[in-house]
């Protein structure tokens, strides 16, 4: 009997909607365990802070977060994490450049270096700056016979933000530039640009995007810093004192409610500059996807 005359029996799990479903086994199981990890690791601690700021009325939440010694403390972390964040993008594109495009001996030991900031524990990082830079240390020592001094003072939270900072903006624009295509830079040297030309209109709007990652990311991890800053700053009130170093203290004696009124300050702070430099990634991703049609 000839069976090309009868329909092929398709089964139904084998349905194209069915198979498309079945790309990403385990769906809804790694959706569940994604939601779980999040609301144990993010919203509940989250939830506590606020939940227990609360607590206060809008007097004594006002007064917490406002006080002179807060508001200065505001504007030393806040400032200081961005003009780390700054300088980390110019020199962080500069060292990302050079370990992408040029040769040299040692390139795999610089490459490794890079991420020492990321293995090092952060009071290292403080001790072994507040080493160097202090009035008797080995730069502090020849920098203060001409009046110049770096730790114990603002400049020492800025170098220290900037210690530990950098590698966000070299391994975010690193394979970047690695994936950048050249022959675009050498079409633009054919067609007679200049070096800079090149620069600024055919690569640095393909980079962009992760120098705007790289920023947020090191000015994010500058503003929560601790460890490496306590040592080289000083500490003195109004003039070197960090905004977690007030929520230490303040938990030191026992006011808990002050402690978060002025946590949850800087968390609507830097969420809020994080939703901008995401606004602008994503404004930036829009306007080299229209420039490459």
């Amino acid at each position: 009997m000839n069976t090309s005359t009868f329909p092929a029996v398709i089964p139904r799990d084998a349905s194209p909607r069915r198979a498309a479903r079945r790309v990403l086994p385990g769906f809804k199981l790694t959706l569940g365990f994604t939601v779980f990890y999040l609301c144990l690791i993010v919203l509940i601690p989250l939830s506590a802070l606020l939940f227990k700021t609360f607590t206060l009325t809008w007097p004594q939440f006002w007064e917490a977060v406002t006080s002179p010694r807060v508001l200065a403390s505001y504007r030393l972390t806040f400032g200081a994490s961005f003009i780390a964040a700054c300088v980390n993008v110019v020199f962080g594109l500069l060292v990302a450049w050079v370990l992408v495009r040029y040769p040299f001996p040692g390139k795999k030991v610089v490459d490794a270096l890079v991420d020492l900031p990321f293995a090092l524990p952060t009071a290292v990082a403080g001790i072994s700056l507040t080493a160097l830079l202090a009035g008797n240390g080995w730069i502090g020592s020849l920098l203060k016979p001409h009046g110049i001094q770096l730790a114990f003072n603002p400049n020492g939270v800025v170098i220290a933000l900037i210690f530990i900072g950098l590698p966000f903006v070299v391994r975010t624009v690193q394979p970047v530039l690695e994936d950048a295509e050249k022959e675009l830079e050498e079409a633009a040297t054919c067609l007679g640009a200049t070096r800079w030309q090149t620069f600024s209109r055919v690569i640095f709007p393909s980079i962009a995007p992760a120098l705007l990652t790289g920023f947020a990311m090191a000015f994010a991890r500058a503003v929560g810093e601790y460890g490496s800053v306590i040592f080289i700053a000083g500490n003195m009130p109004m003039v070197s004192e960090i905004t977690p170093l007030i929520i230490i203290g303040k938990l030191e004696q026992y006011d808990y409610a002050g402690a978060t009124a002025v946590a949850t300050v800087m968390l609507v702070i830097s969420f809020m500059l994080l939703l901008v430099i995401n606004g602008l990634q994503g404004w930036q991703r829009k306007r080299s996807a229209g420039n490459s049609q």
